[in-house]
């Protein structure tokens, strides 16, 4: 885990990086997710686990990502039901009824605000989905 803070005007700023996720911040330099006060916004998570192992296929690839959305707030302490907004980014709109099936799975109901937009093309090849969000924790704030 490595969360650092910095000042920013009245705010403490928040930096959260998963355990495992230190590569992507020296390498790539961003944040897996930034926190001011209860407002956490959490970067485009992808369908490769901590090993940076690639799923296969839309339905796993979506998991995943899911998966370390949900790892990035349980790290800032909050969890799926503080996200108000996701927006994905799709390789191909014809994949929403799977992406759609496997959301569910972790979104069965009080659903956040999302936006669902066609790109040509991820970070790396093979990638096919990428999830972004913002959560607001209020026992935070």
């Amino acid at each position: 885990m490595s969360q650092k803070e910095t000042s920013t005007g009245n705010h403490q700023k928040k930096l959260i990086n998963p355990a495992g996720t230190e590569v992507i911040y020296d390498s790539m330099q961003f944040s897996q997710a930034v926190q001011v006060g209860g407002m956490i916004w959490i970067s485009g998570q992808v369908g490769m686990n901590e090993k940076f192992e690639m799923a296969e296929g839309i339905e796993a690839q979506t998991r995943q990502a899911f998966i370390n959305l949900k790892r990035v707030l349980d790290e800032a302490g909050g969890s799926l039901e503080d996200i108000v907004e996701l927006v994905t980014y799709h390789l191909s709109m014809s994949d929403m009824r799977k992406f759609a099936k496997v959301k569910s799975e972790f979104f069965p109901d009080n659903y956040p605000a999302w936006t669902a937009i066609g790109i040509n093309e991820l970070v790396l090849p093979g990638l096919l989905v990428e999830i972004r969000a913002t959560a607001v924790i209020t026992k935070l704030m």
